[in-house]
């Protein structure tokens, strides 16, 4: 893939040294991962309002087969969204709903669930979107719709995630990706990656270290969900 972001990292082996510290959770037996790759491309509708890393993170894991699935469209709610860009060059479909053009976020939802069924997406993958969604959307499309957060929850949900962290003093922090329901930053976990808190970090430096397990996790976190895996054997204890 050519001219991408050199600080874009796609889903790369995990390293042992991550899992025996706890770094990545949880570990994934291989035979698990071939119940992914056997069954039909998942077909991702991509949810974005900021520069894109993660949209193009998922594209190069796909690119690399090590995420089956393809990316069907990606929406965006700000007019100058550096996604675009990104999108543009990847190829990827993209629609502007513009949320100051609707009365309500359930009216935005409404928009949003029309672009996905013309786009024919099973998946909803939200990265770096920065609106709360509503039941409209939840229900449309129960049970597939995943977000990326910058912390372990279930510490510091919502808004400005890595500034608490470095107000609180914490040693570790990290990313996680979850079910979305209803309030925010409550759906069940999928997976994590911790990421320690240096002495000198700013939240600049700590958030683009975070980014790079972010980058690392989404893709096997979308291949976990949609194998059914996150729901049955990770709950089970594999």
């Amino acid at each position: 893939m050519q001219d991408t972001d050199p600080s874009i990292q796609a889903a790369d082996p995990v390293n042992p040294s991550d899992l025996a510290l706890g770094l990545i959770s949880p570990h994934i037996p291989p035979d698990l991962w071939q119940r992914h790759f056997a069954g039909a491309p998942l077909r991702l509708g991509v949810l974005a309002s900021g520069s894109g890393s993660n949209l193009e993170a998922i594209a190069q894991a796909i690119a690399q087969q090590q995420l089956n699935a393809q990316i069907q469209v990606m929406i965006y709610n700000q007019p100058q969204a550096k996604a675009v860009e990104r999108a543009k060059r990847l190829g990827i479909a993209t629609e502007l709903l513009n949320h100051r053009n609707f009365p309500s976020r359930e009216a935005l939802d409404q928009a949003i669930i029309e672009q996905l069924k013309r786009y024919d997406v099973d998946w909803v993958i939200m990265a770096g979107w920065m609106r709360v969604v509503t039941d409209v959307l939840i229900t449309a499309f129960p049970d597939r719709i995943l977000n990326l957060h910058p912390s372990l929850l279930p510490s510091f949900p919502g808004a400005h995630a890595v500034e608490q962290a470095l107000a609180a003093g914490v040693k570790v922090t990290g990313c996680t990706v979850h079910y979305v329901r209803l309030e925010v930053d409550s759906g069940p976990i999928i997976m994590q990656a911790a990421v320690p808190v240096l002495p000198n970090d700013t939240p600049d430096t700590l958030h683009q270290r975070i980014q790079v397990q972010e980058h690392r996790i989404f893709p096997r976190a979308i291949a976990l969900a949609g194998s059914d895996i996150a729901g049955s054997d990770i709950n089970s204890g594999i």
